[in-house]
């Protein structure tokens, strides 16, 4: 990755046996790890592997039950990023640390304003975000409000907060997982405008391409253990599939072979103002419908509008070919039979709240005034089952679970209302590829069970595997429909016309 600059012999982390324990649960097991000065050191393997808790400690962020974790010969006592930083390690984690009402500017001096005299030097503080935006070719303007940053710019901002406090290691947790195509070419840019000048980058991905692209040596993990760490050279994919999984993955998902039933959904002329235009589709029990388009498309809006929460949004609806009112609300949705299951976990899902809580959140959980918590606990883990989901994980907060984990519970909290119609925003995003091959698998059973699903999502190839159909989005409107038997159902010619028809900026894709 770095052609103007080579990793040296210098150990800038190093951890000797390190290990963490929750609540009597081991997460890292004596993990031996060394990242050299200069490098681009990735951390790989399943949800639950233990990545991100062994990031927290070669950050510092966590403090380690046993062995010992060190930046640039300091030892790490743990449990507090000022001591980190004072060594010149910053991370930068999933949960941006931005202030949302304070500007671009106020955000990269966080903690590190210039101050004359006792008072702010505020024309000093403009030169360096000037100096630093240069440097980096970022271009924000200084007095725009984070809050109407996408999340790609406030990574930048995070980046320019470190570079300002010297940072000498870059510590990442999912950098590119919100990241459209676009955004994430400008955060590798950046990545190796820095590394070039000698940062070392230590980053989690489960996006395995960008891995093998970005890195000189990545580690991979298994179940709390450090399985195998090596220089970039000697990794393949399938060899890093099977490090991170135990065993060899074939074909992550493949359609059903049951055929499709009567229509269940069909709506007509759907359109929002400035967004969508007259998009039509059709989809019958037991089929899934892949929508696919460039990021400002349309496709999350479309899918929005049918699930009531866009009000704005109007068209013509028909269930089980009747017509019936069209959604302005989410609730108005769900009690006709259709739920959808959004991109954002964070969002969807109550972090401090237990698995089966969350399955229960928003529903009538009995009819009787005594609640039966065996009972609701049976049904949770009887629909998480579907999923693929541990039921002895039910009682843990979602916040303890992995990304796959908690998009699993996700799925079961909206099939719980036992809809007939699924629209389903990214299920795979921010997962890692054994969670994504039962999650895309259990998709393809809930057709195969009569529900009627739509799905979208930024990974072209997973849509191919399981949808019937797909409807390439454009402008806010439908550009093509795509069988799966037509000859142009394949990755290179669905990105064609997505590409030669072009798109366009919107409030939501």
């Amino acid at each position: 990755m770095n052609p103007t600059s080579t990793p040296t012999s210098e150990r800038a982390i190093v951890a000797r046996a390190a290990r963490k324990v929750f609540s009597g649960a081991v997460a890292v097991h004596g993990a031996d790890l060394q990242v050299r000065t200069g490098e681009v050191h990735a951390l790989v393997g399943e949800n639950g592997a233990g990545k991100s808790t062994l990031l927290g400690l070669l950050s510092g962020r966590l403090a380690a039950d046993g062995g010992t974790v060190e930046v640039f010969g300091h030892r790490l006592h743990g449990g507090s990023p000022r001591e980190s930083r004072a060594h010149g390690l910053v991370a930068i984690y999933q949960e941006l640390m931005m202030v949302p009402a304070l500007s671009a500017e106020a955000n990269v001096f966080l903690g590190q304003v210039s101050t004359r005299r006792g008072l702010l030097d505020r024309r000093a503080m403009r030169a360096r975000y000037h100096e630093l935006s240069a440097d980096l070719d970022v271009h924000i303007p200084p007095g725009t409000p984070a809050r109407a940053l996408s999340v790609s710019q406030q990574q930048m901002l995070e980046i320019m907060r470190g570079v300002h406090s010297d940072a000498r290691i870059l510590v990442l947790d999912e950098p590119t997982a919100a990241l459209a195509e676009h955004e994430r070419e400008t955060l590798y840019r950046v990545l190796r405008t820095l590394t070039a000048r000698g940062t070392t980058i230590v980053f989690v991905s489960h996006n395995l391409d960008e891995v093998l692209d970005l890195s000189d040596s990545i580690t991979v993990l298994r179940d709390g253990h450090v399985v195998r760490s090596a220089p970039r050279a000697e990794w393949t994919r399938p060899a890093l599939i099977e490090h991170m999984v135990g065993r060899t993955v074939g074909k992550l998902a493949e359609r059903g072979t049951h055929s499709p039933g009567d229509e269940v959904l069909a709506a007509r002329d759907v359109a929002l103002p400035g967004v969508l235009e007259d998009i039509s589709v059709t989809v019958r029990a037991g089929e899934i419908v892949g929508l696919w388009g460039l990021v400002g498309s349309g496709r999350t809006t479309f899918l929005r509008s049918l699930a009531g929460a866009e009000p704005a949004a109007t068209g013509k609806l028909r269930l089980h070919g009747r017509p019936h009112r069209w959604p302005r609300t989410i609730r108005a949705a769900v009690d006709a039979g259709i739920v959808m299951v959004p991109e954002s976990r964070k969002q969807a899902l109550v972090p401090g709240m237990d698995g089966a809580g969350n399955h229960w959140l928003g529903r009538r959980r009995s009819r009787s005034p005594l609640l039966d918590r065996r009972a609701e606990r049976a049904e949770a883990a009887t629909t998480g089952a579907f999923f693929a989901f541990d039921a002895a994980r039910l009682g843990a907060p979602v916040r303890q679970l992995s990304g796959g984990n908690q998009q699993k519970v996700l799925l079961a909290k909206w099939a719980g209302h036992r809809p007939d119609v699924f629209l389903i925003d990214e299920p795979t995003r921010g997962i890692d590829i054994g969670a994504k091959a039962e999650v895309l698998a259990s998709l393809v059973r809930l057709a195969a069970e009569g529900a009627a699903v739509i799905v979208t999502s930024s990974e072209l190839e997973e849509v191919l595997a399981i949808a019937n159909r797909l409807l390439v989005f454009a402008h806010g409107r439908v550009v093509r429909e795509i069988p799966s038997d037509d000859p142009e159902f394949d990755v290179d010619t669905v990105v064609r016309h997505g590409f030669t028809s072009g798109a366009r900026n919107e409030p939501a894709r």
